[in-house]
Formats: structure tokens, C-alpha cells, sequence
């Protein structure tokens, strides 16, 4: 876990579980399979298994502990969703994110099935963000299962952005976040592909960031799109 974030649409990480396996495209190049790598070579008793899943119950109540109000994104290092936590320990985290009403919590799975089918029995607080990843149009059913989702707002992330999503179903949708795959191996993202879902989000009124354009070296491409920085964020309800 980490107090301060330099993940441009969030304050802080929360990492009750750690680790993951690949379920589509968007994650052949995973930040967060590299940098659990990179833990594990240093020592970390955190990351001694590597990048396979691990649940760490005595991080539970960290965000308890931190009194200031912060954005909070959940699992930076894993996917909540994932079928080998168990539906037991996912109650748990949302248990705490229910009694630290004072944070806003930012949760973003690639496992969409399984939030649909565990939704009707979570405790959806307002300070409850849930997002869906949608890299390209072979995921685009993700965001089906996300509407039926009584999260207070639902967001997608589209990034990596591996091609067009020129048809994105935005209804129920609040806030999307867009940006190009960055490090080694990163493939390229078009502009086209960009401005087409800025058009979308324009259109149906919904809130739109854009993280970046990535590539080897994301600080050599920057966060600018046509000339402006996109950092909307979603209204609050």
C-alpha cells in the first residue's frame, strides 16, 4: 500500500490483495506483475510469492488509520474480483470502506461476471466507486455487467487502449478515464481512437480524463490532448 499515489486520477493505494493472472489482452504487459517482481527481488516479505494472489488481512483497517479524506484506489496491486478471493474476504473490504465514510474508494476489476453476480449481496456506500477495464472492443461486454452494478458512480478505465471503441454504451455510465500502455513493449495508441471517445463522453454529458499517451517513456509523450490536460472527474452524488 502506498499513503501517496502517482497515479494521476487517484491520492493514495490500498493493496488488501496482492497479485493477479492475465484474463485478456490489456494484460500482457501488467505494472503490476513487473513491479511485484521487482518487491520480490528486493525482499519484501509482502511480495515473497511473487505475483500470486495473497490475501493480507492486517492491512485491512490501514485506511482507519488515515484521518485526512482521501481518493483511494483499491488494489492497485491485484483485481478484488479476482475467483481466488474469497467472497468471504471481498465483505471484509467493503466492510471497511462502509466504516470510512470520510474516503473516497476507487475499485477497478477486469472480472465483470463475478462483480455482477457478488453485487446484489456488497454494501454499495456512496463513497463506493466501481470501474470496469475495457482496452478494446473484445471486453466492451464488461460495461454491461458494471450498469447493473448499484454502485453510486461507475466508471470505466479504457487503458491500455489497444483500438477503437467507437460505440461505448455510456448510459449509467459517470466518469471515463483513457491512456495509452506505458514501459517496455508498450503498444502504440492512436489519437483517432482518443478523440472518438471524448466525442462519446461529450455527447452523452459524461466526465472524461485523459491519463496519457504512454509509450517506453511516458514522460517524453505527456498528458496533453489537442493542446489541453483532461482531468475531470466524475459528480459525486
Amino acid at each position: 500500500m502506498a499513503e501517496h499515489s502517482h497515479i494521476e486520477w487517484t491520492e493514495a493505494t490500498w493493496n488488501p490483495v496482492t497479485g493477479c493472472s492475465k484474463v485478456s489482452s490489456g494484460c500482457k504487459h501488467c505494472y503490476a506483475e513487473r513491479l511485484a517482481l521487482r518487491l520480490q527481488a528486493m525482499g519484501s516479505v509482502r511480495y515473497r510469492d511473487g505475483f500470486a494472489i495473497r490475501l493480507h488481512p492486517a492491512v485491512l483497517d490501514l485506511p482507519k488509520r488515515w484521518r485526512q479524506p482521501r481518493m483511494i484506489f483499491v488494489n492497485s496491486m491485484s483485481d478484488l474480483f479476482h475467483d481466488d478471493v474469497p467472497e468471504e474476504f471481498i465483505q471484509r473490504v467493503f466492510a471497511v470502506m462502509h466504516e470510512c465514510p470520510h474516503h473516497t474508494f476507487q475499485i477497478l476489476t477486469k472480472r465483470s461476471a463475478r462483480l455482477r453476480e457478488m453485487a446484489p449481496r456488497l454494501d454499495w456506500t456512496p463513497n463506493i466507486w466501481m470501474g470496469v477495464s475495457v482496452e478494446n472492443q473484445r471486453v466492451q461486454h464488461r460495461i454491461h455487467d458494471l450498469q447493473t452494478v448499484p454502485a453510486h458512480v461507475r466508471f470505466l478505465s479504457c487503458e491500455p487502449l489497444l483500438g477503437p471503441l467507437n460505440d461505448l454504451p455510456l448510459d449509467g455510465i459517470h466518469w471515463v478515464i483513457v491512456g495509452g500502455e506505458s514501459g517496455p513493449g508498450a503498444r502504440p495508441m492512436r489519437k483517432e481512437w482518443v478523440l472518438s471517445i471524448l466525442d462519446q463522453c461529450r455527447r452523452a454529458q459524461t466526465p472524461f480524463f485523459f491519463k496519457q499517451w504512454g509509450g517506453v517513456r511516458k514522460d517524453r509523450t505527456g498528458r496533453e490532448l489537442e493542446g489541453r490536460t483532461y482531468n475531470e472527474m466524475p459528480l459525486q452524488k
